[in-house]
């Protein structure tokens, strides 16, 4: 009896592990760089922004606002569009996910013998959550062709000042190794 409730608890554990593992996945921000491994980073010091699509003024600002202190941490100052050499575009979007977990108890589980299985039961539950995108986009003002591109990915939390904070780690995190060693660098 008692090594019956040791495997009880070994599978609760076990089971809450799975839960925790699944729920960080749904936590992890993802951000990713690419550029235009030609064009020579260090010998640009200008932007402008040309477009922001977000989901309203506030999050416009705080796009802005976030965007511009890295690229001032970076050298770069932001212009009129007569005299920028990059152009800046951001876009954020939303979407619902869904994701399932399956877990496994009892006894047995799989085919077992001669493909039936053995006394486990198997429960799959789903979980909904809303997922952001955020991408920023440069643009060689002159020829109007793409030279950078950040992307992140977060889930969005139902209170905008962590989602602001999201939106500043994301930030941060695309700008970690900018500008790019390309070009004459």
């Amino acid at each position: 009896m008692l090594a019956s409730k040791a495997k009880v608890v070994q599978r609760l554990f076990a089971a809450i592990f799975v839960i925790g593992v699944c729920a960080a996945s749904l936590l992890a921000q993802k951000v990713t760089t690419d550029y235009d491994k030609t064009k020579d980073f260090y010998r640009i010091h200008t932007y402008f922004w040309a477009n922001v699509k977000a989901p309203n003024d506030l999050w416009t600002q705080r796009i802005k606002d976030t965007v511009n202190a890295q690229m001032d941490t970076k050298g770069w100052k932001l212009v009129d569009e007569s005299s920028a050499e990059v152009a800046l575009s951001a876009l954020v979007t939303t979407q619902q996910q869904q994701q399932l977990n399956t877990y496994y108890n009892g006894m047995g589980g799989g085919w077992g013998y001669r493909g039936f299985g053995g006394m486990g039961t198997a429960t799959t539950t789903t979980t909904n959550y809303r997922t952001g995108t955020f991408v920023l986009d440069m643009f060689d003002a002159k020829s109007k062709q793409l030279i950078w591109r950040g992307v992140g990915t977060d889930s969005v939390a139902g209170d905008p000042d962590k989602n602001q904070k999201k939106l500043v780690k994301a930030a941060q995190k695309m700008f970690k190794n900018f500008p790019p060693k390309t070009g004459g660098s």
